[in-house]
């Protein structure tokens, strides 16, 4: 006797494994990028972050929980998901190593003048950023 629905049945718990298994993986790769981004200034961190912050969110409640307890990804994630922003010292870090990689680059890798104009606009624009996000000091995250 054939029992209606369970194909259907079958067919939406594969459908859900399966997007289960994109999650997943979008929120790594979203994670190494977002590491990546700490070292590179031209590739972002707050945005892969918080998107591999979603994306475990909704596929793996226990890869979620290792993401949000790690020690510096997780306080990150978590102030500025809050609205926090960043600590002084987080921005000062953050502004000098960006001033310093991208003036090593416009002075010794790239030659046309309108690729220099584009890393310093993109400098002054991530700087803009950091700057006008909100400082907190950590005894004030209660």
């Amino acid at each position: 006797m054939r029992q209606w629905g369970s194909e259907a049945m079958t067919g939406r718990m594969e459908s859900r494994r399966a997007v289960r298994w994109l999650l997943l993986t979008l929120g790594a790769v979203s994670t190494v990028v977002g590491v990546i981004g700490i070292f590179l200034p031209l590739i972002p961190t707050t945005g892969p972050l918080l998107l591999a912050a979603v994306c475990f969110d909704r596929s793996s409640p226990r890869v979620h929980s290792w993401l949000m307890n790690q020690r510096y990804l997780g306080g990150y994630i978590r102030n500025y998901r809050a609205g926090r922003g960043l600590p002084m010292l987080q921005k000062v870090c953050t502004i000098g190593l960006l001033w310093t990689s991208i003036s090593l680059s416009i002075v010794f890798a790239v030659s046309a003048w309108w690729g220099r104009a584009l890393l310093a606009a993109i400098a002054v624009a991530v700087t803009t950023h950091i700057v006008t996000l909100p400082t907190y000091q950590p005894q004030d995250i209660e």
